[in-house]
C-alpha cells in the first residue's frame, strides 16, 4: 500500500535553498540576465505566474510545502529531489567520483516538476518534456532522477523503467544509474537498494528499475511509477510512448519524464509532443499536469556565431567543451553537409533533411492560424493538384493573392483509411482525427472525394487555373475539363520547378507568403531537399520515400500560375503557352 505525504500548509517563500535557487534562474531568464531562447523563458515565466496565481490555502496545488512521509519525517519535495541527486557521483569524464552539482537551469527543472503538490502531496506534473542540445547532462540527470524514484519517493512496488526502442538505447540511462549505485554504496545501504545484472531493486518497497525495449521486450501489463524516455526523437513509431503514458495512469503520483535532444522527423511522436508543450507555454492550450522546457535558437539567431552555442547550451562551459564545439562549429561552416547534424545536435535545431531547402524557422513564422479560407469567397484562386500514386498522399493547394504583394495558401491532404490506420508514421491518425488529412473510404485513395472538392472549389472561388502533374490524373483532368475548370498541364521537370522553387523560398523569407499553420504541408516543407545543379537550377526532391512533399509539390506548380497572374485557356499545357510554368 502506498502511503501519500501529507501536506503542511506553510508558506511555500519560507524555503530558501534550491527552491530560492531556481526562483533567482526563472527571474534571471525572463530578465534577459541569462541567455535563453523563448521557449525557456515562456517556461520560467510560467511557473512565476504559477507562484502568484497559487498561493492562497484554496489553491489546487501548493509549491514545495513541508510534506511528511510514511515515518512521519518531514521534508520539501523541491529540495529532497535535488539534495538526493547532488549526493550521487558522477561516472565518466574529468569530474568522475565527485559528487553531482546541479546547474540552475537543472534545480529549476526538479524544483518545478517535483515542488508542486496538492493537498495531499500529490505530484501536479505527470509529464516532463525536457529538450536540451547533445552534452549538456541529460544521461545522468535521467540517471539520478530514476534512482530517487526507484529508492526515496515512497512509492511502494514502484515499476521504474529506462525505455526506449532498442535494448543499447534503453540500457543507457540504466547503465548509467547502476554504475552510481555501484559507486555510492552509502545511498544503497541507507536506501536498501540492490544491484543485478539487469535490475535495480529495493525489496523492502518491493520496487525495482530495469531496463525495457520494445526489441524483444513485452510492453504490456507494466504499471509505471516512473517512466524514463531517453532520446525521444529517434523513436519511429509512438508505441513505446503510448505504452508509458497508459501505464503511468495507473498510479496517483507517477511520472512521464521525456528528455531529448531535437531530432529530424516532424511527423513523429517526439515532434507531436514537441507541439503540444510549445502550445501549453504559449498559453494557447491549458494542460496542468504537462511540464515542458525546451533549450534552443530564437528565429533570427545566427547559428555560425558563438553566442548561438552559449544560448542553446545551458551547461555551456560545465558539461560542454567549449573548444571542442566551436571547432565543430567550424567545420559546418566549412562543409555544408555537416551543417544539419551540427545544428540538430548541438544547437537543438530540428532539421528534417539532412541538406533542408526550407528554412522551418521562416516558414514557422508565417503562419497565422486565424487565417480562415471563407475570407476569400469569390476571389481568384491558383489550384496545384498532385495526385500521386492512390496509396499515397495526394495534394490539393489554394492559393490567393493576400495583402500588397503575398500570397495566401490552403493544402488539403488526401489518403486511404486503410493507410492512415497502418500507417508507420506517428501522426496520421491525429492529423486525420483534426481533419487536416482527409481519410477517403477503401486501401487506394478515392480520386471522386478530389473531384467532389474541385467542383465545390470551383463553386465558392473564381478558380483561375488548376495546374497539376499529369501522372495519375489523367481520367480525373478529363472529368474537370468537362465541368468546364481550366486545367493545365505541368510536367515534373527542373525547367519548369526551378523558378517557382526559388521564388517560393524567396517569399518565405521575407514573409510575404501567409499559412494556416496546417502540420502537415509543414512537415512536407522541412522533408524538401535540393541541390543546385551547373546552371544554378533546383528541384524538389526528397531524402527517403517516407518523407511526403507532395503538399509542397503541389504549392509551387499554383504559385507559379497565381505568380504569372493570367487564366489559362481550357485544357492546355505549359508547352502550348511556350513557356516553363
Amino acid at each position: 500500500m502506498t502511503h501519500p505525504p501529507r501536506c503542511k500548509h506553510t508558506d511555500v517563500h519560507t524555503s530558501k535553498s534550491y527552491a530560492a535557487k531556481a526562483h533567482h534562474y526563472a527571474q534571471s531568464v525572463v530578465a534577459g540576465k541569462v541567455p535563453a531562447c523563448h521557449w525557456v523563458r515562456r517556461a520560467c515565466q510560467r511557473q512565476l505566474d504559477d507562484l502568484g496565481r497559487w498561493s492562497g490555502a484554496q489553491a489546487p496545488y501548493r509549491f514545495n510545502p513541508p510534506l511528511e512521509d510514511a515515518a512521519g519525517r518531514t521534508f520539501r519535495p523541491a529540495e529532497r529531489v535535488c539534495s538526493l541527486i547532488e549526493r550521487l557521483p558522477h561516472i565518466k569524464g574529468p569530474l568522475a567520483g565527485h559528487p553531482i552539482a546541479l546547474a540552475p537551469w537543472q534545480v529549476f527543472i526538479l524544483t518545478t516538476v517535483f515542488g508542486w503538490v496538492n493537498a495531499a502531496g500529490r505530484r501536479r506534473f505527470r509529464r516532463a518534456y525536457i529538450e536540451v542540445p547533445r552534452g549538456n547532462g541529460k544521461s545522468a540527470l535521467s540517471s539520478a532522477l530514476a534512482l530517487y524514484m526507484l529508492a526515496v519517493d515512497g512509492e511502494m512496488g514502484a515499476e521504474v523503467y529506462s525505455l526506449a526502442t532498442t535494448r543499447d538505447q534503453a540500457r543507457i540511462v540504466f547503465g548509467v544509474a547502476q554504475t552510481m549505485a555501484r559507486r555510492s554504496p552509502g545511498f544503497c545501504r541507507r536506501f536498501g537498494v540492490g544491484i543485478g545484472a539487469h535490475n535495480l531493486h529495493v525489496l523492502s518497497s518491493a520496487s525495482r528499475f530495469e531496463p525495457l525495449s520494445a526489441e524483444g521486450s513485452t510492453l504490456d501489463g507494466l504499471n509505471i511509477h516512473f517512466g524514463c524516455v531517453d532520446e525521444l526523437h529517434a523513436h519511429k513509431t509512438r508505441t513505446v510512448y503510448d505504452v508509458v503514458e497508459t501505464a503511468t495512469g495507473k498510479r496517483d503520483n507517477s511520472l512521464l519524464w521525456v528528455i531529448t535532444t531535437a531530432g529530424s522527423d516532424r511527423a513523429g511522436i517526439c515532434y507531436e509532443v514537441r507541439t503540444g508543450v510549445t502550445r501549453i507555454l504559449d498559453g494557447v492550450m491549458e494542460d496542468e499536469r504537462q511540464f515542458g522546457i525546451i533549450h534552443g535558437l530564437d528565429e533570427g539567431d545566427d547559428w555560425t556565431h558563438e553566442n548561438a552555442l552559449i544560448k542553446a547550451n545551458p551547461n555551456w562551459g560545465v558539461s560542454i567543451d567549449a573548444d571542442a564545439v566551436l571547432s565543430l562549429q567550424a567545420k559546418a561552416l566549412q562543409l555544408p553537409s555537416a551543417a544539419a547534424a551540427f545544428q540538430t545536435k548541438h544547437l537543438n535545431v530540428w532539421v528534417s533533411a539532412d541538406s533542408p531547402w526550407m528554412d522551418m524557422r521562416a516558414w514557422d513564422a508565417c503562419a497565422d492560424t486565424g487565417l480562415d479560407l471563407d475570407a476569400f469567397e469569390g476571389q481568384p484562386c491558383w489550384i496545384g493538384l498532385d495526385l500521386a500514386s492512390k496509396v499515397d498522399i495526394a495534394a490539393l493547394v489554394l492559393v490567393f493573392r493576400h495583402g500588397a504583394d503575398g500570397f495566401a495558401v490552403f493544402s488539403r491532404h488526401y489518403l486511404p483509411e486503410d493507410a492512415v490506420q497502418g500507417a508507420t508514421n506517428s501522426q496520421y491518425a491525429g492529423w486525420a482525427r483534426s481533419g487536416r488529412l482527409i481519410e477517403t473510404p477503401g486501401n487506394v485513395t478515392d480520386f471522386d472525394t478530389i473531384e467532389a472538392d474541385l467542383r465545390d472549389i470551383a463553386a465558392r472561388f473564381a478558380v483561375q487555373a488548376v495546374a497539376f502533374d499529369p501522372f495519375q490524373a489523367t481520367q480525373l483532368s478529363s472529368h474537370m475539363l468537362a465541368e468546364g475548370l481550366p486545367m493545365i498541364e505541368v510536367r515534373p521537370t527542373v525547367l519548369n520547378f526551378s523558378e517557382p522553387m526559388k521564388a517560393l523560398q524567396a517569399l518565405v523569407l521575407s514573409n510575404r507568403l501567409t499559412h494556416d499553420g496546417d502540420p502537415v504541408l509543414a512537415w512536407m516543407a522541412s522533408n524538401v531537399v535540393a541541390r543546385l545543379d551547373a546552371k544554378d537550377n533546383i528541384y524538389p526532391r526528397k531524402e527517403r520515400p517516407e518523407n511526403k512533399i507532395d503538399a509542397v509539390v503541389a504549392l509551387i506548380m499554383a504559385l507559379s500560375r497565381a505568380m504569372l497572374g493570367t487564366p489559362v485557356t481550357q485544357g492546355t499545357s505549359i508547352y502550348d503557352e511556350g513557356v516553363g510554368i
